[in-house]
């Protein structure tokens, strides 16, 4: 079991880090068309990641762990002073903004990537719904973190090759880094951490992506959004 356990986040992790460079690719040949779908994988994954924890990863975490509603507010609230530190540390000159910002998707790749060891560990279920709006919100990260380096004064192929190593390899990175110990965790402490992500990912849908749903103009945001709630019910309600 544990192997096909670290074959299911391998996947995952190698095909996250693929459709983000496709995001990279995406927006250096193909900007228009890119600026124009980016809204809906963003909204797609909203509705994926919003509906896992609530639906099934975070109480799964309280099965395990009475205390995980404890990680889960210790998880949101992370992510709200990150963030807040992040954007504090960005109202700088150009070059300091990309860099800092950059900083910020880098750590947000790397617990992207501890994310799928831990949900993957709790159970396959959780992992693939978690993982499914994982790999869809990647190719808008790729586009975010192409698009924040020129803005901070950085050469179009060196922005290409940087965003990719900070974007799209720090995933598998922090999954391959993660696994050998989060492997070796009890129950009690996998439902902590399992606690810990589920604030994470409410809040990388509540404050990152669902804005997007409310501020996209694009016609069918709202419908791509309902797509993804809706995948997650169906697996859920299935067991796949």
């Amino acid at each position: 079991m544990g192997s096909n356990k670290f074959i299911w986040i391998a996947s995952f992790a190698i095909s996250a880090a693929f459709v983000n460079s496709l995001g990279i690719l995406a927006i250096f040949r193909f900007s228009e068309w890119a600026k124009k779908t980016k809204s809906y994988f963003i909204c797609f994954a909203a509705g994926m990641l919003i509906s896992t924890p609530l639906m099934l990863a975070l109480p799964n975490a309280l099965e395990k762990s009475g205390n995980a509603g404890f990680l889960a507010l210790a998880g949101f609230l992370f992510m709200v002073f990150s963030n807040k530190f992040i954007r504090y540390r960005t109202k700088e000159e150009p070059l300091a903004f990309g860099v800092t910002a950059v900083e910020g998707i880098a750590i947000h790749s790397l617990v992207d990537g501890v994310i799928y060891v831990v949900t993957f560990e709790a159970s396959v279920l959780i992992g693939i719904m978690t993982g499914i709006g994982l790999v869809v919100h990647e190719f808008a990260e790729g586009i975010i973190t192409y698009t924040t380096l020129l803005k901070g004064e950085v050469q179009e192929k060196s922005a290409m090759f940087y965003a990719f190593l900070i974007a799209a390899l720090t995933t598998p990175i922090g999954a391959f880094v993660a696994y050998p110990f989060v492997n070796k965790l009890g129950t009690s402490s996998t439902g902590l951490m399992l606690g810990f992500v589920s604030g994470v990912l409410i809040y990388v849908s509540a404050s990152h992506l669902l804005p997007e749903v409310r501020g996209s103009e694009k016609k069918h945001s709202l419908a791509a959004f309902l797509v993804g709630v809706g995948l997650a019910g169906f697996i859920v309600l299935t067991k796949i």
